[in-house]
């Protein structure tokens, strides 16, 4: 799937080592970051009407541009893209529901809708396809001038995590907004928790854990009639070069509340895991990785996603004096002790639907001419995990420089609707072989 071998090689998993671009070496900085609590607003302000294109009409796709339309006033999609008929049918069909009209000359369908989408006269742009396409898609639309809300993660390799890197750099330099699908960084209480800690409420951080441990996430039996492509991409869940295995797709967001929290990435990783229940792809079902920041401190991250199993999708931050425990609906703060210092009270301090509150942060950093990017803080969480993927399926340490050197790139041969000649050789790792 990828292309060169070196010693950390899943079907030739990584390439020869090659130069780093200066915005990719800039990941990962410890500079210290404010304590000061960032305000989230109920609405955007009223403005000029907002144009917006959907690029990935499924689920997720179809709720971001519902959540775009809640977020204010004069807000519209005028242009949708999908590789599949009958999901843009369905997605059309749900927006008209909520008053938004698509012609059918902005309807497009293929590979190469997001162009077309693109190029449709769109002032925004939303992602919401398999994750191995948003690193090209991104890329575009910053290219193109286009405020951005993408569905993390935004890579499934070193390559197209540092080509978002680049691209987010572009950005900032355009005055474009981007934000992100890592919802905790739009909840109130964890900005709260956040605020807290980096004002020292549990001393200095020294080390945590992070889970997603969940039941048997959806798949896609192969229908008659569909090629290999398109069973791939409908069941893109179970496919690493799709979707960089449950580590990236979903385990990303605690990932990402570890770096947030640390104010920074580790510098290595070590990892674990293995293959036990799942029906279709060639992924992991559950992983266990120890990350080492570069003070020496260590977070322990854990992700599984098989049936009859308990459940777990929380992140603990442990201090010298405290420890902070936050999940979707708790935060708290606790001494040494165990006393409460401060717990997340949802009646007196309610917050919004985080999946509306990112749009309301991006309109509004587009109407207030107050431009936000936060496609960095995502793509180095995305080259977090997969560095913990990598220390997995390969049973070797893996550091943040190897990564970043790396030339790794999955994917297929020929990326078109039709036969896909590397599903015959596809295999899930085997740590600790030379045949990752």
């Amino acid at each position: 799937m990828s292309h060169q071998e070196s010693k950390f090689s899943r079907r030739d998993f990584f390439g020869a080592v090659a130069a780093v671009s200066t915005v990719a070496m800039a990941a990962g900085s410890c500079a210290k970051k404010s304590a000061e609590m960032p305000a989230l607003a109920a609405q955007a302000p009223d403005g000029a009407p907002i144009k917006a294109g959907l690029i990935g009409c499924g689920g997720r796709g179809t709720g971001a541009a519902k959540d775009f339309l809640k977020a204010g006033g004069n807000l519209v999609i005028t242009a949708i893209g999908d590789t599949f008929q009958d999901r843009l049918d369905s997605c059309r069909e749900q927006l008209a529901k909520e008053g938004q009209n698509i012609s059918n000359d902005r309807c497009y369908v293929g590979l190469d809708a997001y162009k077309k989408v693109i190029d449709s006269g769109v002032d925004l742009v939303i992602m919401a396809t398999p994750p191995f396409f948003r690193p090209e898609h991104f890329s575009a639309a910053v290219d193109a001038g286009k405020h951005v809300f993408m569905e993390k993660p935004v890579a499934v390799d070193p390559m197209g995590a540092k080509q978002i890197l680049q691209a987010a750099e572009q950005a900032t330099q355009k005055g474009l907004s981007v934000v992100t699908g890592n919802q905790r960084r739009n909840q109130y209480h964890y900005l709260k928790a956040l605020q807290m800690v980096r004002n020292g409420a549990i001393g200095d951080l020294v080390g945590g854990q992070v889970y997603w441990n969940q039941s048997q996430l959806w798949y896609k039996e192969r229908q008659k009639g569909w090629s290999d492509m398109e069973w791939m991409i409908r069941d893109w869940v179970n496919w690493v070069w799709l979707s960089g295995d449950h580590i990236v797709e979903q385990h990303v967001h605690n990932i990402d509340v570890m770096n947030w929290f640390m104010d920074a990435h580790p510098v290595k990783a070590v990892g674990m895991g293995g293959r036990a229940r799942r029906v279709t792809g060639d992924q992991f079902d559950f992983f266990a990785v120890d990350y080492e920041m570069a003070n020496g401190v260590h977070v322990m991250s854990m992700c599984r996603q098989i049936n009859g199993c308990v459940n777990n999708v929380s992140e603990t931050m442990v201090g010298s004096k405290g420890v902070c425990r936050l999940s979707s609906g708790m935060a708290k703060l606790t001494d040494a002790k165990g006393k409460v210092i401060w717990e997340w009270n949802k009646e007196k301090e309610p917050e919004k639907n985080p999946y509306e509150q990112e749009h309301v942060t991006l309109v509004t950093a587009i109407r207030s001419n107050k431009p936000v990017n936060m496609a960095k803080d995502i793509a180095e969480s995305v080259l977090t995990a997969i560095m913990g993927r990598t220390a997995a399926y390969t049973g070797k340490e893996v550091t943040w420089d190897e990564m970043m050197q790396s030339t790794e790139k999955l994917g297929v041969a020929n990326l078109a609707m039709g036969p896909v000649p590397e599903l015959k050789t596809l295999k899930v790792a085997v740590p600790g072989t030379e045949n990752n």
